[in-house]
């Protein structure tokens, strides 16, 4: 099934598929203005529910979501898996089915919820690729233009996500008191600094943002492309793929936010901080950081003591 179609005209049989796809547009809904949720999850959430829903039609013809049981999510969890699919992807489709009927119990469409005991297979600690100061340094040193420069120092110097970079705007970027306002997941609103370094590179590139700016009367985001539209996070990926060339690894935007975090708790940054700066929900999600600082640190002993 193509991303983006309608939810109506999936391959659910006619005299389901509006019953349910009723259902799932109110919860997407829910989740874009209730949770403010993002529209690429939402995408996700919608097309995992259209995905898990064309397999139980098939297996339940002319049934109602009444008659779920939990033995329909272990056939689909099995289906899956004999697709090969990894365990992160099945991880995520039993996260958005389960948020789903936890929506529908609530809103009492259905009496008791059939997903509540779904277990996700155990996905292996897989430990998030970082660059050394060295690398970065290398990074920052090449042959950049303002813009991609201005890009990779914030992105290092602030660890903000890649949308939250695309999505930054003018006015909320104050580089006097050296400080950004960043919308995160859930448009959660959180304030960041940035050093002066970065202050700096910003300072330069907005000589020619202006420049742009007039010439296309663009819109008021921080970053604009060459037309004066604002940067695509394709752009980014690829203009921060290019760097990762210059130190032979394959990195993304996002490395860059696991380098600024290890950075950080490397040089004795308290971790109630770094999960502020990084807009963590969950300390949990930030004390993954501190395995990769203790990973570099045996890295760099044994690399000394190895004589």
């Amino acid at each position: 099934m193509k991303q983006g179609n309608s939810l109506v005209n999936t391959n659910i049989s006619a005299n389901i598929s509006a019953y349910i796809s009723a259902y799932i547009s109110e919860y997407i809904t829910y989740l874009e203005i209730e949770k403010g949720l993002s529209q690429n999850t939402i995408l996700a959430y919608k097309t995992d529910l259209v995905d898990f829903f064309n397999f139980w039609e098939k297996e339940n013809p002319c049934s109602n979501l009444d008659e779920i049981k939990r033995k329909d999510f272990s056939n689909y969890t099995k289906f899956l898996a004999k697709k090969e699919a990894n365990p992160s992807t099945i991880t995520r489709k039993i996260a958005s089915i389960k948020g789903f009927f936890k929506y529908i119990c609530f809103k009492r469409i259905i009496k008791t919820n059939p997903a509540i005991s779904i277990v996700s297979p155990k996905l292996p600690k897989k430990l998030p690729k970082v660059l050394t100061i060295s690398e970065i340094e290398t990074i920052l040193k090449s042959n950049l233009n303002n813009t991609e420069l201005a890009i990779v120092e914030l992105l290092y110097s602030s660890g903000i996500r890649v949308s939250e970079l695309v999505n930054l705007e003018l006015k909320n970027t104050n580089i006097a008191q050296r400080i950004l306002k960043v919308f995160g997941k859930g448009s959660k609103e959180r304030i960041v600094p940035i050093n002066k370094k970065c202050a700096k590179v910003l300072e330069n590139y907005l000589k020619k943002r202006e420049l742009t700016a007039l010439k296309y009367n663009s819109k008021p985001y921080l970053f604009l492309d060459d037309k004066g539209k604002k940067i695509t996070r394709q752009k980014v990926y690829s203009i921060i793929k290019k760097q990762g060339k210059l130190v032979n690894k394959k990195i993304s935007p996002h490395t860059m936010r696991h380098s600024f975090a290890t950075h950080l708790l490397e040089n004795g940054a308290d971790l109630r901080v770094v999960q502020e700066l990084l807009g963590h929900a969950s300390i949990v999600t930030t004390q993954l950081y501190t395995h990769i600082s203790k990973k570099t640190l045996r890295e760099v002993y044994f690399n000394i003591n190895k004589n």
